[in-house]
């Protein structure tokens, strides 16, 4: 930061104490505070003896504002100099703070402060008629709007070298001004009228409506399946009872360890999301039919069938499973309780395989909606994956 001094004492008035007006609003400010607290309104008052002073802070100012909350002058000195909100030495009735960091710089700030330089003068000097001074600040939040100036207490936005010209040249004039962006905009709207949002493609099957019609279209399969599978329930019902729980089947031979891998497989096809909520919907409602004590290997053999597992790992090496998205470590070691160890044995799942693992890690559709087939197919093939 750089060294903050007061003004020369040749510019320092000789007095200051807020005038009628002021020091009504300065009493209103301190008794927002509890006895003994006083000094809590240092900053507001500072803020309105600036404005008072035209703009800038006096040494009589920091002063009396120190007399008014009875704190010594050096604490109120030390506000005022750290604070680049309060100047330190006299402005223009228009004081010019022009944003010189990266987004407006990028956009043309440099070439505005030619501007400034040639209508003005150099920073901080005040012109002959007292009308304008500018200084070179850093940033001002108004980075959408890039470059900007602060005039006062107004922004002026979207500007270039010509419409900075006339702010300059109107102000200088007395005219009025518009505040605000300088472009034709009217707050921080994307540029040149843009409607985002009444694109027509939006809503009519594409863009964001293709996300509402496969919404609509899952529900819809999820309501069909259900009201099939109470349909079904029904019938058993009235035939003599409700379907007897299928019986555990015996685990899956497990082969031996082969020295090499298999060629991969071509993998099922990937459902659709009509096609996956409608398989959830009936493997939810086999699983519901089992005894609640039923164990994940119960379940899974309830809806599908086992994939063949091995021993261990060929040559002791398994495949990373994490590479394919939507299996972290749980599941992983999951995998390998089945024996499964490589990503040439998952992409060689048939439908039925797919959903008993599904139901076993207890997640039916999951495997589908993430395609873990055709991401096993292509690091079995030597791919990177698409984590």
């Amino acid at each position: 930061m750089s060294v903050r001094r007061l003004a020369p004492d040749a510019v320092q008035p000789a007095s200051f104490t807020f005038d009628a007006a002021n020091k009504a609003w300065v009493e209103t400010q301190v008794a927002k505070y509890p006895a003994g607290r006083q000094a809590s309104a240092v900053i507001p008052l500072l803020w309105q003896a600036q404005k008072q002073a035209g703009g800038w802070l006096p040494k009589a100012a920091i002063e009396h504002v120190a007399s008014v909350l009875g704190m010594p002058n050096i604490r109120v000195l030390e506000v005022a100099t750290f604070y680049t909100m309060f100047n330190l030495e006299p402005v223009g009735q228009n004081f010019i703070q022009l944003c010189g960091t990266v987004p407006c710089h990028c956009m043309g700030a440099e070439d505005l402060k030619k501007v400034l330089k040639a209508k003005v003068g150099d920073e901080r000097h005040v012109t002959a008629d007292g009308k304008f001074s500018w200084l070179e600040v850093e940033c001002l939040g108004a980075c959408t709007n890039a470059p900007m100036v602060q005039i006062n207490d107004d922004f002026y936005e979207d500007l270039t070298t010509e419409t900075l010209t006339k702010l300059i040249d109107d102000l200088a004039a007395g005219k009025p001004v518009k505040i605000g962006p300088q472009n034709g905009r009217t707050k921080s709207e994307p540029k040149d009228s843009i409607k985002t949002l009444l694109d027509a493609s939006l809503y009519d099957g594409t863009a964001v409506g293709s996300w509402q019609k496969a919404f609509d279209e899952r529900v819809a399969a999820q309501k069909k399946a259900k009201e099939e599978a109470a349909k079904a329930a029904e019938a058993a019902k009235a035939a003599g009872g409700a379907p007897a729980p299928a019986a555990p089947a015996a685990p899956a031979p497990v082969k031996a360890p082969e020295p090499v891998a298999k060629p991969v497989a071509m993998p099922a096809a990937k459902l659709d999301e009509a096609a996956i909520a409608a398989e959830e919907a009936e493997v939810s409602a086999k699983i519901a039919s089992l005894p609640k004590d039923a164990t994940p290997e119960q379940k899974a053999d309830a809806v599908g069938q086992r994939p063949a597992g091995l021993a261990e790992a060929r040559e002791k090496k398994p495949d990373n499973l994490q590479k394919i998205k939507g299996i972290g470590k749980v599941n992983e070691a999951k995998l390998h309780s089945l024996g499964i160890f490589h990503f040439d044995q998952i992409a060689a799942w048939d439908r039925a395989q797919i959903r008993w693992v599904g139901a076993y890690l207890s997640f039916s559709g999951r495997i589908d909606r993430e395609d873990w087939m055709s991401q096993a197919a292509e690091l079995a093939a030597g791919g990177a994956g698409r984590k």
